[in-house]
C-alpha cells in the first residue's frame, strides 16, 4: 500500500488555515472560561457548538466516526475523548478540552487542560509541564529538522518532571481533512520520519499522565482513561512550519493559546 503523502498547502490554503485556527482557538478559550464548579459537561459543549455555528463553521468533532459532541471534554483521569454529558465540575477536577472547527474547507484543532477551581500542587504542575512541553517540542519545528525530533523533545522534557507521555495516541498532518499525514509522536528517538518543510501543517499534541503512560478504553471505544487512575493533561495547537520557523495557527486575534 502507497504511503500517504504529506500536503504541503499553498499560501492561499495557508490564510483559509489561519482563519480557521483562529475560530477554533477562540473556541477553546470560551470553553476554557466556562469551566467552574457546578457547570456541566454539557452545557460546555453546547456553548463551543453555538459559537462554532455562529460564525458559518462546523464543529470538526461532531459525528467524526460516530463522535456524539462538539469537543471532547475530558475530566481527570480521562486522557482524551470525553464525551460531554450532564456530570457537574467539581472543584479541583482538572478538565481537557479539545475542539476543531471546519470553515473555508479546512480545519483547526487544538486542546487545553484547565483548572476547576483550586486543585492540587500536582495537578497544577501537571497543566504546566504539558503545557511547556508543547513549547518545548516544537523548538524543533523547523525546517529540515524530521518529525521525530518534535516528539523526542517532548519526552525529554515530560519525563524529566517525573511525568509520562501518552504511546497509544499521537499528532497529525491537519488541513482540508481534520487527521492527514504525517503521525506526530510525542515520544521517541530523534533523527526519524519525514523532514519538515515549508507549507506543512500538523497539529502537535502532548498527551501526559502524572503516573504510568498506559491508557484503556471506556463507553464504546471511545472515552481513554489512564490504566491506573491517575491525571492526565491534554495540550494541544495546529502550527504551521515555515522557512523562518513554526506559526501557531491555533490563536486567538488578541494572541491567547489557552
Amino acid at each position: 500500500m502507497a504511503l500517504e503523502m504529506i500536503s504541503l498547502k499553498s499560501q492561499r490554503e495557508i490564510e483559509a488555515m489561519r482563519r480557521a485556527g483562529r475560530l477554533t482557538a477562540q473556541a477553546r478559550a470560551l470553553a476554557g472560561s466556562m469551566v467552574r464548579p457546578g457547570v456541566t459537561t454539557h452545557e460546555i459543549d453546547r456553548a463551543v457548538r453555538r459559537f462554532i455555528e455562529s460564525h458559518g463553521a462546523k464543529p470538526s468533532f461532531l459525528g467524526y466516526g460516530g463522535f456524539p459532541g462538539s469537543a471532547c471534554i475530558s475530566v481527570n483521569e480521562v486522557v482524551i475523548h470525553g464525551i460531554p454529558n450532564q456530570r457537574k465540575l467539581k472543584e479541583g477536577d482538572i478538565v481537557s478540552i479539545d475542539v476543531g472547527a471546519f470553515i473555508g474547507g479546512f480545519h483547526g484543532d487544538c486542546a487545553a487542560t484547565y483548572p476547576c477551581g483550586q486543585v492540587s500542587d500536582e495537578a497544577s504542575r501537571l497543566i504546566q509541564v504539558t503545557q511547556q512541553s508543547f513549547w518545548e517540542g516544537i523548538k524543533q519545528a523547523r525546517q529540515g529538522c524530521r518529525v521525530s525530533d518534535i516528539g523526542h523533545a517532548v519526552q525529554v522534557y515530560v519525563e524529566a518532571n517525573g511525568f509520562s507521555v501518552v504511546r497509544d495516541f499521537v499528532g497529525h498532518g491537519v488541513g482540508a481533512r481534520l487527521h492527514e499525514a504525517p503521525e506526530v509522536r510525542n515520544f521517541g528517538p530523534a533523527g526519524h520520519g519525514p523532514r519538515l518543510q515549508p507549507g506543512m501543517t500538523i497539529a502537535v499534541e502532548p498527551m501526559v499522565c502524572a503516573g504510568g503512560w498506559q491508557v484503556k478504553n471506556l463507553e464504546g471505544n471511545w472515552t481513554t482513561v489512564t490504566q491506573d487512575g491517575s491525571l492526565a493533561a491534554h495540550y494541544e495547537n495546529t502550527i504551521l512550519i515555515t522557512e523562518d520557523g513554526p506559526e501557531v495557527l491555533t490563536v486567538t486575534e488578541d494572541g491567547a493559546y489557552v
